[in-house]
């Protein structure tokens, strides 16, 4: 299944942050909108990093609370893991997997912002390809009886 029809069932609607917003407004969006992860962003379209739970914990661990006062661009991931929406689920399993990411960014032609995929889109996603996949089997050998 390709990364377009994936966003077309779960919504494309990505929350994303200011680089200069700080680190106690990621964690109050996260917990707002009850997700892993936000796209940092100027402008809401252009990709300028990504800021996730454990980025959060390890400044924690590293700083204390004093974390919560730092900017974003301070703890984010710059190097950002992003995907076109004609890319499918299943070699975007094997990208996240070898990258060692949970959230990619979709990105389309122009690298604007269209959506963003989680391991466990991707994960549902192919559980319900592979159920399409059995149920048309089923049904190919019960007509054939």
């Amino acid at each position: 299944m390709k990364l377009e029809h994936v966003l077309q069932r779960k919504g494309a609607t990505v929350q994303t942050i200011r680089p200069d917003a700080t680190v106690a407004d990621v964690v109050a969006r996260l917990a707002e909108h009850n997700i892993g992860a936000l796209v940092v962003s100027e402008d809401g379209s252009t990709v300028v990093g990504i800021v996730s739970e454990r980025d959060v914990v390890r400044q924690l661990a590293e700083s204390g609370a004093e974390t919560l006062t730092a900017s974003v661009d301070s703890i984010m991931t710059p190097m950002v893991t992003c995907a076109p929406p004609s890319a499918t689920t299943a070699s975007l399993m094997g990208v996240m997997t070898e990258s060692r990411v949970r959230h990619v960014p979709v990105l389309d032609a122009d690298e604007n912002l269209v959506g963003i995929v989680s391991i466990g889109d991707v994960v549902k996603s192919r559980l319900n390809e592979l159920q399409d996949e059995r149920d048309a089997l089923v049904e190919y050998v019960n007509v054939g009886r």
